[in-house]
């Protein structure tokens, strides 16, 4: 069996230092926004099957392992199997992925994916160290992994700080018209280009915030996908891609190869391709990473990720606009929440219901998640149209 699948319902609750609130009620209440999202309302017993996004859950206070059931007390969902998926970054994307697949395969007719994280409740340095403490990772942290990257790819395309500064420009910009963003200030090029270097080339302002949030998604199969929505939007394609986590059995730094597989992988189940898309929410957890995904996602060619980003394409009002929501470096980066989100903002764009930083008319959009040591990544393809 094979069905289509719809989004009919998508909720979130404002991202940022979320101290008033535990883990499971930032769960709780993103679902219970996504239920009012339900245009024809939807009730627990509607609900066959539900999945938990969470990376680092089990370094909060109150996030056990059985997690399952803590989630299943915060939603009031009795009864059906609850699901916990982690893939890192890319945590929340990859259980929209399995559950969108389980709804596919007739396993359930309406599927509930919640994702969030707390990321906010303990110091930096206690968070990172169960990321940094590994062989594989010989105490790096992100900011280091990306910057070899950028590092290289400022070699070998004459990539520039000036033209990653954009992409903090365009995101707070962006940031500043959603009311879910962490980060709502502007900033200019000059203070993105001066401020403290975190690891070269990235500053301060080329740097997403570690962020509490949670964000959920309703799923219907196309049986029933009518009963609960007016304007279903539907999950064209997914894909997912992983390389080893060891950074030195790569190729080269020149592009993430998991991005170029799952995007390919996505494109062929939705039978669309870059050319398609109207407009797109990406894995900028680095200034840098929005110009190397322009590339590898299909958009410009091998090193113009740079000049595309520069020349004013990938904002509000340009050819294809690149995180309206403000992204990762604005909006933030609850890890299990963050994919869950980019598609809440997909939805809700290709509904046309997101007000100043509305895309015009958008038909298809795509969501990307690119995770660790660049070793994982993320797609999903959604679209206004039915296969």
């Amino acid at each position: 069996m094979s069905r289509d699948v719809a989004v009919v319902g998508a909720g979130m609750i404002p991202f940022g230092e979320r101290f008033e609130m535990g883990y499971y009620d930032m769960m709780g209440r993103a679902y219970a926004n996504a239920k009012d999202d339900v245009a024809h309302g939807i009730d627990n017993d509607d609900v066959d099957a539900a999945w938990l996004g969470t990376a680092y859950g089990t370094l909060s206070n109150d996030a056990e392992i059985v997690s399952g059931a803590r989630l299943s007390e915060a939603t009031g969902l009795q009864g059906v199997p609850i699901t916990r998926v982690e893939n890192a970054c890319a945590t929340g994307s990859d259980a929209v992925r399995n559950a969108a697949a389980a709804v596919q395969a007739g396993q359930a007719d309406v599927a509930v994916v919640v994702g969030g994280e707390k990321m906010r409740d303990k110091p930096t340095d206690e968070f990172m160290k169960t990321v940094t403490n590994r062989p594989t990772t010989r105490g790096m942290t992100a900011p280091a992994f990306f910057a070899m990257y950028a590092q290289r790819h400022m070699q070998e395309y004459g990539t520039t700080r000036e033209q990653m500064a954009e992409v903090a420009v365009k995101n707070h910009h962006n940031g500043t018209l959603c009311e879910y963003s962490h980060f709502d200030f502007e900033v200019d090029a000059e203070s993105v280009l001066e401020a403290p270097y975190v690891s070269y080339p990235f500053g301060l302002y080329d740097c997403s915030p570690q962020t509490d949030g949670a964000a959920c998604l309703v799923l219907a199969s196309e049986d029933v996908a009518d009963s609960y929505a007016d304007e279903p939007v539907w999950i064209r394609g997914t894909g997912n891609s992983t390389v080893p986590y060891d950074m030195t059995k790569r190729d080269d730094y020149l592009e993430a190869d998991p991005t170029v597989a799952a995007a390919s992988q996505a494109y062929e189940m939705a039978d669309l391709g870059p050319d398609d898309v109207d407009v797109v929410e990406q894995h900028d957890c680095f200034t840098f990473t929005e110009l190397l995904n322009m590339e590898d996602l299909g958009f410009c060619e091998k090193g113009e990720g740079g000049p595309f980003v520069a020349s004013g394409a990938t904002r509000l009002d340009g050819e294809l606009p690149v995180n309206p929501s403000g992204g990762l470096k604005a909006k933030g980066h609850p890890i299990g929440a963050t994919g869950v989100a980019q598609i809440c903002e997909l939805v809700w764009q290709l509904r046309g219901e997101c007000g100043e930083r509305q895309v015009d008319d958008p038909d298809v959009g795509l969501q990307h998640n690119l995770a660790g040591s660049l070793a994982v990544s993320n797609v999903t393809v959604v679209s206004t149209e039915q296969h």
